[in-house]
């Protein structure tokens, strides 16, 4: 009985204990219990800062093919992806008309030059009458001085002498005037080939037809476009970048282009600077020259540029994301002997993910970070994580 009456009376005390000691168990667990964190070893490496823009892939040297003189289109030889040659037939127009007139024009041109032949025997004849009659006249006058002939045939001796050298100048006045219209007759011929010849169009460079806007059976005109073509030697991206960086910018600076359409990046460097800034977006153009290309692209497709405007390297640096700023003094939490501890730190130059550390932390510092979803813990929490 003395027993039953002694554990009824200590039950309470022992509900008591045993409370506290879960509160304790509790609050020890919640302030002193070791944290999982995630862990981050100090190293050293590069550090380059770098600037976005985007843009589109474009080409250098870009030309509309069309045609110097109207006329209805009757053959496109080539479609677009097609690579072509400097001087590769890629279109023609009918060219009926342009061959009759330079047939045309030929015929001319050998009339013009047999009459030019037929003229210049007609001078030589001239020639040799004229000097009959000059040879006449000189004898005839030397007769009448010794008054061997009668004044009447000097006279007849004069006439035939000028009759001689008007005909004479009278042929060459002909074939001047017969050299003219052979002339004229060439120039023609030259203007009705290089017409046909119009009718021909080819490349200008060699290049990459990207787009076919016209088919046969079209009229087309000068300056209607039948075929878009880019030269492939050099590729860029044209991309807008803010203003503010115009003065950390400069030509042959190296860049990393990423292609929204794969996700490739390949390597590129700045080429040329715009001169111009949009009044509307404060941007400016900067044109990344693309060093590779991914296997599939296209002309106007969208990428972005990440152009590196400076570089430092063996430097202490960490990712950026465990930079902890308090009241505007920027640091971490390191493992100091198992228990979190607040180190103030100086930053340096800074990239996509990580930043450079110029003072506060050393190789094979551990840096704290805190796991998904949690928080990271106060200063002096005991902390554990995976060994580095």
């Amino acid at each position: 009985m003395s027993d039953l009456f002694s554990w009824r009376r200590f039950k309470p005390i022992l509900k008591l204990l045993l409370i506290v000691l879960l509160l304790g168990f509790a609050v020890y667990w919640v302030r002193f219990s070791p944290v999982s964190v995630r862990a981050h070893q100090v190293k050293k490496g590069s550090v380059a800062n770098r600037l976005l823009g985007t843009g589109t892939l474009e080409a250098r040297v870009r030309a509309g093919i069309s045609p110097k003189i109207s006329g209805l289109l009757v053959e496109v030889a080539v479609d677009q992806g097609d690579q072509v040659r400097k001087g590769q037939l890629l279109a023609k127009l009918d060219d009926v008309d342009f061959r009759h007139q330079v047939a045309i024009a030929k015929a001319d041109l050998a009339a013009s030059k047999a009459t030019i032949k037929r003229i210049e025997s007609e001078i030589a004849s001239a020639q040799a009458s004229a000097v009959k009659a000059k040879e006449n006249f000189e004898r005839v006058s030397i007769l009448l001085r010794s008054q061997a002939v009668a004044q009447n045939e000097m006279e007849r001796a004069i006439e035939a002498r000028d009759v001689a050298e008007a005909n004479l100048n009278r042929a060459i006045s002909a074939k001047i005037e017969a050299e003219r219209v052979s002339d004229k007759a060439e120039a023609s011929l030259l203007f009705y080939n290089s017409r046909l010849m119009d009718t021909m169009i080819r490349a200008p460079f060699d290049g990459l037809v990207v787009r076919r806007n016209r088919n046969p059976g079209d009229v087309v005109v000068p300056g209607g476009v039948i075929l878009d073509l880019i030269s492939t030697e050099q590729l860029w991206i044209s991309a807008w970048v803010d203003e503010t960086a115009m003065s950390a910018i400069e030509i042959g600076q190296r860049a990393d282009i990423i292609f929204r359409s794969s996700g490739s990046v390949v390597p590129g460097k700045v080429v040329r600077l715009g001169a111009e800034t949009d009044r509307e977006t404060r941007e400016f153009i900067v044109d990344v020259e693309a060093l590779a290309l991914p296997e599939k692209w296209a002309i106007g497709q969208r990428a972005e540029v990440f152009i590196e405007t400076a570089r430092h390297n063996n430097v202490i640096f960490i990712p950026q994301n465990l930079v902890i700023w308090r009241y505007g003094v920027p640091g971490v939490l390191i493992d100091a002997k198992g228990k979190a501890k607040w180190q103030e730190i100086s930053l340096g130059l800074r990239d996509n993910n990580n930043v450079e550390i110029t003072a506060g932390l050393k190789p094979d510092d551990i840096v704290l970070g805190a796991l998904p979803g949690k928080n990271l813990p106060r200063e002096g929490r005991a902390v554990r994580h995976d060994k580095i």
